[in-house]
C-alpha cells in the first residue's frame, strides 16, 4: 500500500496506549477514517481519548471486543491477544489485522539516490534484545551511519521510518507480541539470541510463542544469526523462507568454526564475513570491549556484531561501537561496593531465563529473589545455581514457588523471607539489610528477581532504583 491508499479508508485501532495513539496520529495522517477502540474507560483514557477527538480521531471507550460496520482494517496494540473477540470478528468479515511494526513497515519511504528503503537488522529473543539493538546502533553510529534503535525500544518504528531525515539503517527490536501481527515483514538480517516459556499466557503455547519468534527470518537477505548455545534458534532458522544466498551465522562464547562468529583466548572473533573463512579470522575486539563483561552480555555483543558485519560494517567500527555502548539501567548493573561485598542491580531480570544469565556471572551470591511469577517454575533455575548461592533473601506475591525450589535443590542455602504487606523504599531498605547481613568479604548481592515487580512496586525500574537507594543508604546510613 502506498500512503494514498489510505485516504478515506476506515481503520480501527486497537488500543489507547502509546503505539496505538502513535498508530491513530499516522492514520489520520494519512487521511484514513481512523476509530480507536479499548475496553477500558478510566479517566487517563478518557483524556488521552479527548487529545484524540480534537484531531477529528473517533474514539470508543468501554468496548474493545465489538468491530465497527465498514471497517476495512484493524491495526492494533501489540499487547492485544490473538484470542480477543474483535480479531475473531475481523476473520469472519474478512478483515486484515497489522501491527504497528507492520504498518510502519508498508510505509517505508525509499532513501534518496537508492530507490531502496533503509534496510532494518532486526533482533528478538526471550532475553537480551533492547541491550543488543542498543549495541548495534552504537555500532552503526561509529561506521559513520545515521540509524537508531527503534521498535520495542527507543524510537517508535513509525516515527522512524516517517522521519523528515532519513536513517540509513535501522536497529529493530522486535517482540514476539510484534512479530505475530507482522505477517508482510522482511528483514535485511534478523537475530534470534535465545528461546524460553515466556509469554505463553498471550500465545497460548510454547509452540506458537517459538513460531512468532521464527517470523523474523523471513524474507532475510544476508544473515540468519542464531545461537549456537540454543539449538532451538537454529532450528527457527532452518524453517524460515529465506532469500536465495542467505547464510544461517551462529555465534557462541566458544571458538568459532567457519561462517560463526565466536571467542578466542578474549578476542570476539568473525569467521562469517571474512575471506577463506575456512582459514581466516576478522579479530573484532576483545571481551574487555563488552560493558558488563557478563557471558551473556559477551553473547549480546556477538550477535549484534554479526548483524553488523552482515550489513558491511568494518571491524574496527564493531570495536569502536562496543567501547562507546553504555547499558540501559536496571540490567546488571553495579551500583556499589560496601564493606567489599558488591551490588548488582539486575531488576531487569523478570524471568527465569534472564536471572540465570546473571547467576551465572557472579559467585558466592546472595540472592534477591521473587515477585509475581508469571506461571514460570524454578527448579531448573535454583538447580544450576545452587553451588553459587551463599543465601536467598525472597520477596513478593509467589516466593513460595522459589522457596519449594530451593527446599528440592539447595536444602543447605539459608533462606529469609522478606515481611510480607511491606512494598516500596520500606520494604527494599529490610531487604538490602538483610542481604546485606549475610554476605561476606567478595561476595556479590543480587538483585535478579526471576519475577515481574508489580506486586510491591510500580514496574521494575523503581525496584531497581531504589535497591540502588538502599544500597547507597547502607554505604552511608547518616544521609
Amino acid at each position: 500500500m502506498t500512503n494514498t491508499d489510505f485516504m478515506n479508508l476506515p481503520v480501527v485501532v486497537a488500543g489507547l496506549g502509546v503505539s496505538g495513539i502513535s498508530a491513530a496520529r499516522v492514520l489520520n495522517g494519512l487521511g484514513a477514517r481512523v476509530t480507536v477502540v479499548d475496553g477500558g474507560s478510566g479517566e487517563g483514557l478518557r483524556a488521552r481519548a479527548a487529545e484524540l477527538e480534537a484531531l477529528g480521531i473517533a474514539v470508543r471507550l468501554g468496548d474493545g471486543a465489538s468491530l465497527p460496520e465498514g471497517t476495512a482494517l484493524i491495526v492494533t496494540s501489540p499487547g492485544w491477544a490473538p484470542d480477543n473477540p474483535l480479531f475473531a470478528a475481523a476473520e469472519a468479515a474478512g478483515v486484515p489485522v497489522w501491527g504497528d511494526v507492520e504498518l510502519a513497515w508498508r510505509l517505508r519511504k525509499p532513501l534518496p539516490g537508492t530507490g531502496e528503503p533503509a534496510p532494518w537488522l532486526a533482533v528478538t529473543g526471550t532475553n537480551g534484545k533492547t541491550t543488543t539493538v542498543q549495541m548495534l546502533a552504537s555500532i552503526l553510529t561509529a561506521a559513520g551511519k545515521r540509524t537508531a534503535a527503534v521498535g520495542n525500544v527507543g524510537v517508535s518504528v513509525l516515527d522512524a521510518v516517517l522521519a523528515e531525515e532519513p536513517y540509513d539503517v535501522l536497529a529493530v527490536e522486535l517482540s514476539s507480541y510484534q512479530l505475530h501481527w507482522a505477517p508482510s515483514l522482511r528483514p535485511y538480517s534478523a537475530a534470534v539470541l535465545n528461546l524460553a516459556p515466556d509469554h505463553l499466557d498471550w500465545h497460548g503455547s510454547m509452540e506458537a510463542y517459538a513460531a512468532d519468534k521464527g517470523r523474523i527470518y523471513e524474507g532475510n537477505v544476508v544473515a540468519c544469526v542464531y545461537n549456537l548455545a540454543d539449538p532451538a534458534t537454529e532450528a527457527l532458522v532452518m524453517e524460515a523462507d529465506v532469500e536465495e544466498g542467505c547464510r544461517a551465522i551462529g555465534f557462541g562464547l566458544g571458538a568459532p568454526s567457519p561462517s560463526n562468529f565466536g571467542v578466542v583466548d578474549g578476542l570476539l572473533v568473525d569467521r562469517a564475513f571474512v575471506e577463506d573463512r575456512a582459514k581466516n579470522a576478522a579479530e573484532l575486539g576483545s571481551v574487555e570491549d563488552v560493558n558488563p563483561p557478563a557471558p551473556h552480555n559477551i553473547a549480546n555483543a556477538l550477535a549484534a556484531a554479526a548483524l553488523a558485519r552482515a550489513y558491511g560494517v568494518e571491524p574496527k567500527a564493531v570495536r569502536e561501537g562496543l567501547r562507546a555502548f553504555r547499558p540501559d539501567a536496571h540490567r546488571i548493573a553495579e551500583v556499589g561496593t560496601v564493606r567489599e561485598v558488591t551490588y548488582i542491580d539486575d531488576s531487569k531480570a523478570t524471568n527465569t531465563h534472564a536471572a540465570a544469565a546473571s547467576l551465572a556471572a557472579y559467585r558466592p551470591i546472595v540472592w534477591i529473589a521473587g515477585g509475581l511469577a508469571k506461571g514460570a517454575t524454578f527448579d531448573d533455575l535454583v538447580q544450576g545455581a545452587a553451588e553459587r548461592l551463599r543465601a536467598v533473601v525472597l520477596i513478593g506475591q509467589d516466593r513460595a514457588l522459589i522457596r519449594e525450589a530451593l527446599e528440592r535443590h539447595a536444602p543447605d542455602v539459608p533462606v529469609i523471607e522478606a515481611a510480607e504487606g511491606q512494598t516500596g523504599a520500606v520494604a527494599m531498605a529490610e531487604i538490602v539489610r538483610t542481604a546485606a547481613s549475610f554476605a561476606r568479604s567478595g561476595d556479590t548481592v543480587l538483585l535478579a528477581p526471576a519475577c515481574a515487580s508489580m506486586d510491591m512496586f510500580t514496574n521494575y525500574g523503581e525496584r531497581g532504583d531504589l535497591f540502588a537507594a538502599a544500597v547507597r543508604e547502607l554505604a552511608d546510613p547518616g544521609e
